[in-house]
């Protein structure tokens, strides 16, 4: 059975060299005699597996000795409250780029906490672009500034990092990190859900600098204290143990393929080879400013919404699945994490121009 070209936006493709691996240790990981599925998160052969991955992501994204990084569940939305329970520290409000769907949830949960001030926001043109540096108005009271490196659904990606003072800057990652390098001496807190450039559904990664783990005013519940996690290595409950499995394989298939930079330049190449026919095009069309395109997510439309469906049904037919926008958008979205090979956009390029001699005008 062959494999689908999966251009979803998460749960997305992981790389086949890990999911073949994974296949190899389901029922002995190691000589072991379990699964890891199986076995206890508090046993020497899973603390193994725990701290090789988090020594790996640490030397990926180069993580200072004084940040925490810790394995948590909840998805990157049950952290929109985490980080202003933790991160407020007596202060009452914090500074917010609205960029999108996901900056406008993290927006909504953290007014319940604090003053959300919006410093800046791309609402007017249909959250297409990323506004620039200038046209924000921080906040020098803010506990903190929050943004969204990548929108998953609008298809905007921050490709530079902001300058925010003293202010601790609390970055949404979920759809770009280990796409490219980061300066994570620049952040106070890194979050991001692992289901798609990391591994399966089920696991958050939050990276925070030690200053800012355990001011919390007033103490937050036990499970919603960044201090508990930091304090029991992300094993004050039983943590997602396979995810943080496939993690660590994921991590080390990035290291054996060049590292951050070799993937940069790899999802550069991918996301121009798909801009660049869609720009040439009369027939399709990307609705992003060119500079804050995401190299991770390119939404596009069809020039006739009613040829959706059967743009998306020769797709499936041709073995590519998971195209159709998001329903708050409408239209087609490609997502081209770093599992996606650049066979696979080629493979679409070569789909949407044939469907362009078809049925364009």
């Amino acid at each position: 059975m062959s494999r689908a070209i999966n251009f979803s936006a998460g749960p997305a493709a992981l790389p086949a060299e890990v999911l073949s691996q994974a296949a190899e240790e389901m029922l002995d990981w190691h000589g072991c005699g379990q699964s890891v599925m199986e076995m206890s998160h508090r046993g020497k052969e899973f603390i193994s597996i725990a701290e090789a991955a988090e020594a790996d992501l640490r030397e990926l994204l180069a993580i200072p000795a004084n940040y925490k990084v810790l394995f948590l569940q909840g998805g990157a939305t049950l952290q929109f409250e985490m980080i202003p329970i933790n991160l407020l520290c007596g202060k009452t409000s914090a500074d917010y780029v609205s960029t999108g769907e996901w900056a406008k949830k993290a927006i909504k949960e953290a007014r319940p906490f604090c003053d959300v001030n919006v410093i800046a926001s791309s609402e007017d043109k249909n959250f297409s672009y990323a506004p620039g540096q200038s046209t924000w108005k921080l906040n020098k009271k803010a506990a903190y500034v929050h943004y969204t490196a990548n929108e998953t659904i609008g298809g905007v990606e921050f490709h530079w990092v902001p300058e925010v003072g003293d202010v601790p800057l609390v970055c949404d990652m979920s759809s770009n990190i280990l796409s490219k390098p980061v300066d994570v001496a620049k952040y106070g807190l890194i979050y991001a859900g692992a289901q798609k450039n990391i591994g399966p559904a089920g696991l958050t990664i939050v990276i925070v600098r030690d200053d800012l783990i355990g001011k919390a005013v007033p103490t937050p519940p036990t499970m919603l204290d960044y201090k508990t996690h930091a304090d029991n290595d992300s094993m004050f409950n039983t943590p997602p143990t396979y995810a943080i499995y496939i993690a660590g394989l994921v991590f080390k298939w990035l290291k054996r393929h060049g590292g951050l930079a070799a993937m940069q330049k790899k999802n550069i190449e991918k996301a121009n080879f798909l801009y660049n026919y869609i720009d040439q095009s009369k027939f399709f069309h990307n609705p992003v400013r060119v500079t804050d395109r995401s190299r991770m997510n390119v939404p596009f439309t069809l020039q006739d919404e009613a040829l959706d469906e059967e743009f998306l049904k020769g797709a499936k037919a041709r073995g590519m699945v998971q195209l159709k926008g998001h329903r708050s958008v409408g239209g087609m979205r490609a997502s081209i994490y770093n599992a996606m090979p650049i066979e696979g956009v080629q493979a679409l390029v070569d789909y949407m121009r044939e469907f362009e001699i078809k049925h364009g005008n």
